[in-house]
């Protein structure tokens, strides 16, 4: 399959809201990154090792994983603490009394959770895909490979960059800081000193931290020099002052740079696709790097203008959308680097991106 081409009506609406020339398309700076969040997440099961190595093979700059604490605290990649849709946890009757209740984002949840694991009891446990409905082609895949660690995850990055002769590098997140951190679970000291001691200790090293706290990323930055993000969830509370001029000059004093829900970067309710916010302009402003999380094929994660199919179908949500045209917007709009799980076709629309540039540039100068 070749790059996506960008018809003339999407390349007027990119040049009408001044995406085609944005900042990170200029010749005089890097081409914007891609982040394989969870790897290759449509063709293997998230997190996985062959999801992570399909990602690095097809192209992508970071591979991004989700970090939880083991009972001992090592960290684990994993979407979520709660692992019984994403491992064979509640097939394993040896484990049957670690189910239990617990409060997760001032909500009840039931199942089985990393924390109440040790590391070795982990490593005999099994991925699955935790979205069957979603991703029905990846259940063949079930019970095949098991829960990476965090060094193993940055070996699989090294390993890619001898594989491939291109830097690779990592976006290491930290979930549920301050809950762990109530728990009496330093999971912040404890990324600081595996990746101190796995070699990552200056701000030029191919990773970022990442965390939805900012008072995870302050202390953080007192513990190393590693690069930090702060995720900005749309739905988030306090998302509006955080993306505020004033918010964003804040964020600047603990973090190197945002990662904004594609819906804080292009308005969803728009009536024509692309109509970009100006949240990358003002973080650009700030002295913050922007990077977008996270573009996926279903329709369920797509703006309504990009959905398609039968929306009276009970697939609908799982059926593909035309991720491709989203995309190709996020990087035209001016980032440094967009997050998804379709490494393969975030190379094809990023070329399309820079050639639109190479084309207009010589008609616009």
């Amino acid at each position: 399959m070749g790059a996506p081409r960008l018809t003339r009506r999407q390349f007027a609406l990119l040049a009408a809201s001044g995406v085609v020339a944005g900042p990170a398309l200029a010749q005089d700076r890097p081409p914007p990154a891609i982040i394989a969040e969870g790897g290759a997440a449509e063709d293997r099961i998230e997190d996985t090792r062959s999801a992570l190595d399909l990602a690095i093979n097809q192209g992508c700059d970071f591979i991004q994983v989700n970090l939880v604490p083991t009972r001992e605290g090592s960290l684990v990649a994993r979407r979520d603490t709660e692992i019984s849709a994403s491992t064979n946890v509640a097939a394993r009757p040896d484990f049957a009394d670690r189910k239990t209740s617990k409060t997760v984002g001032g909500a009840t949840v039931e199942g089985w959770f990393a924390e109440d694991f040790s590391l070795a009891e982990l490593q005999t446990l099994f991925c699955r895909e935790a979205r069957p409905e979603l991703r029905p082609q990846n259940v063949r895949y079930d019970g095949k490979e098991g829960v990476l660690t965090l060094p193993q995850v940055l070996q699989l990055a090294r390993d890619g960059c001898i594989r491939t002769g291109r830097i690779v590098g990592v976006c290491a997140r930290l979930m549920r800081v301050g809950d762990f951190e109530s728990q009496g679970v330093d999971v912040v000291g404890r990324l600081a000193s595996e990746l101190s001691t796995e070699g990552y200790v200056a701000a030029a090293a191919a990773i970022w931290m990442q965390a939805s706290e900012p008072e995870a990323l302050r202390t953080f930055g007192t513990l190393s020099r590693v690069r930090r993000m702060l995720i900005l969830d749309a739905g988030a509370e306090g998302a509006a002052q955080m993306t505020s001029s004033a918010g964003l000059g804040d964020i600047r004093g603990y973090a190197e740079a945002i990662g904004a829900d594609q819906d804080l970067l292009i308005d969803p309710a728009a009536a024509t696709f692309p109509a970009t916010t100006t949240l990358a302009i003002d973080a650009r402003g700030a002295g913050l790097g922007v990077f977008s999380r996270t573009a996926r094929g279903e329709n369920a994660f797509l703006p309504a203008t990009l959905r398609q199919g039968d929306h009276r179908s009970k697939s609908y949500p799982a059926q593909r959308g035309d991720v491709d045209k989203l995309l190709l917007a996020l990087f035209s709009e001016g980032l440094d680097g967009v997050a998804t799980d379709l490494p393969a076709n975030a190379v094809r629309a990023r070329g399309a991106a820079l050639d639109a540039l190479r084309r207009v540039k010589p008609k616009i100068s």
